[in-house]
């Protein structure tokens, strides 16, 4: 089952679902990460991710 868009990880957690996250941080950029790889940083800083697309 597909997690919610708008679902949230932060950086180092496992992806919980393959799409295309936007991180919560300014200014904000985007990423296409699959399931299961590990959630990376941004502008060198730990960052909460949001589901915005399903891959």
């Amino acid at each position: 089952m597909k997690k919610p868009i708008g679902t949230t990880a932060k950086t180092g957690e496992r992806c919980p679902e393959s799409g295309v996250w936007e991180s919560q941080d300014s200014p904000p950029t985007t990423a296409p990460i699959a399931i299961h790889n590990v959630m990376p940083p941004h502008g060198g800083k730990a960052v909460t991710w949001k589901l915005i697309r399903y891959a």
